[in-house]
Formats: structure tokens, sequence, C-alpha cells
């Protein structure tokens, strides 16, 4: 009677039960892109029911293991796959415990965007990666959902890594299209922490004294001694005698020091040989002596 929908069409949720099978039992040539993602192949039948479903776009699907009551989430890669028939990476059918050709139930959901997301790697191989967080934001490009508790397979530099999956946030399941997410990575399996050795007080307890180098030039009370009486002294071992230990002296900073440079300070130049002055040879007893008693005066 009117022109007009008064009651605009509300979404209704797709939900089938399809045959699963992971992506090497494709048919055709391999696809790799498929297997380093976490989006799946459904078939043509999929995609004319979603249209007249009015489903919210992207199309994300919750995927229930109805034996195992395991649940994961994804999105949609292509519809080319055979009717009843769809094709998961095999990480994905790992975390589902599905087999070949196990029932697998689809249901289209709506997932908030993430804002977080923990990861812990499964092997310590990861902390040789320069830049984990960069190798895993190229990898997630290929995702279009995390589920908290999946375990996830990113290939890098001809190696797979796995990823479990230990938070998200605001929920348990996110959308990870166009999102500003923070990332932090938990310490992987298996990696214990270097141990610290701590030495004790005593051993590192350095008395400055022994720091010092050894006493040149003259030294008190360091000669030999001889008898008054002509005889021999009794020999002392080396052993016995006391080191003379230097007092210690705390050298005085350069404040003027600049980084960068380098000053080589040397000691004392020698004199020149021009104008050095005659040194007077010491001869004993050639002082001049003075007498105590004042001289009396002659009248």
């Amino acid at each position: 009677m009117f022109g007009f929908n008064m009651f605009p069409d509300i979404p209704r949720p797709f939900n089938t039960q399809y045959k699963c099978y992971s992506v090497s039992m494709f048919p055709g040539n391999e696809r790799h892109d498929v297997e380093r993602g976490g989006k799946i192949i459904m078939p043509p039948s999929a995609l004319d029911q979603l249209t007249r479903l009015n489903i919210v776009y992207p199309m994300l699907f919750k995927l229930t293991n109805k034996r195992t009551n395991r649940i994961t989430h994804c999105g949609v890669l292509e519809f080319v796959a055979d009717e009843g028939k769809v094709y998961l990476p095999y990480w994905m059918m790992h975390n589902l415990l599905l087999e070949e050709g196990d029932f697998l139930q689809i249901e289209s959901v709506s997932l908030p965007v993430a804002t977080f997301s923990r990861f812990q790697p499964q092997s310590i191989d990861f902390l040789d990666i320069t830049n984990p967080k960069a190798v895993l934001e190229n990898g997630l490009r290929s995702f279009a959902c995390l589920t908290t508790g999946d375990v996830i397979a990113i290939k890098y530099n001809q190696r797979i890594y796995e990823l479990c999956v230990l938070e998200t946030k605001p929920g348990s399941a996110v959308s990870i299209i166009e999102c500003d997410m923070n990332v932090e990575f938990a310490p992987p399996v298996g990696y214990k922490e270097p141990e610290r050795i701590k030495k004790s007080d005593e051993e590192m307890v350095v008395d400055p004294a022994e720091l010092m180098p050894e006493p040149t030039g003259f030294v008190a009370f360091r000669g030999e001694g001889n008898r008054l009486d002509g005889k021999k002294k009794k020999d002392i071992s080396t052993s016995s005698k006391t080191a003379v230990k230097v007092a210690y002296q705390r050298g005085v900073p350069d404040y003027n020091y600049r980084i960068g440079t380098l000053r080589f300070i040397r000691n004392s130049r020698p004199p020149s040989k021009e104008n050095k002055e005659p040194v007077e040879e010491f001869k004993a007893f050639a002082g001049e002596g003075f007498s105590l008693r004042q001289t009396k005066s002659k009248k």
C-alpha cells in the first residue's frame, strides 16, 4: 500500500553445516595463500545464501566442532569450493581437532574491532627475529579475526612460527580488519632467563693499596744491617720479609675532559744543554764558621 518499507530488513544469521577438509585436499594448484592466513574457502551456494540474508560486512564466521566443543573464528577468502565442502588451513583444523571429512558448523557473526592482543611464541627460535612486531604485522594481513586460545602459524624466512593468542581485547574474539591494535609478547615456551652469578661480598672487596704500583727509589728501613762485633748475621728468608704497601692515593679527575678527545700527558721535559748552569761540587767541611761570643770592641 505504501511506497516505502516501514520495517527495515533485520540481518538473519547464516548457520550451516559442511564437511571440512584441509587446503592440501583442494583440487588444482597448491594454495599457499590459504595456508598462511586465517580465511577459508566456501562453496558458491554459501555466497548466494549470504547475500539473501543481508549479512553485515566484513563477513566473519564462527566455526564450531560440536564433537569436541572447540570454537574459533575466521573470514572467507573465496567461494569456489565444491558444494557441501569447505577448505581450512591446517593450523585451524589442528585447533578444532578436526579430521578430514568431519562435519563443521559455520555461523555468521559480528565481532568487535581489536584494540589489544598478547601472543606467546611456541618456540625459542622466535627470539632470533630482529623485529618480531613487524613480522607479526605482516603475517596478520592475511587474517580477518583472532580468537583467544588459538595457535596461529606465521611464515617468515622459509620457516613457520607458531604463536598462541593469550589475550584479546575488548573480547575473546575480535576483528583485526582496519584496526589500530597494540601488541605484546609473552616469554616463549621453554625460555629460561639466564642465571646471574652473585659474588660474595668478600670476593668483591678489594684493598685499594693492592692496586697501587710497587714503590720505586728510596724506601725507609729497607736496607740490610751489620753487627758491631763483626759476626755474621743470621740469614732471614725473603718470604718472611713483609712487603711495604704504598698508601692509596685517589686520582684527581679531569673536569675539562671532552668526549672524543685523547690527551697524552708527559712528564717534564729534560733541561736543555744550552741553559745548563754549572753545578758546584760538594766539599766536606768547607763551610764558614761563626762564633757565638760577641767580639769586644777595642778602645
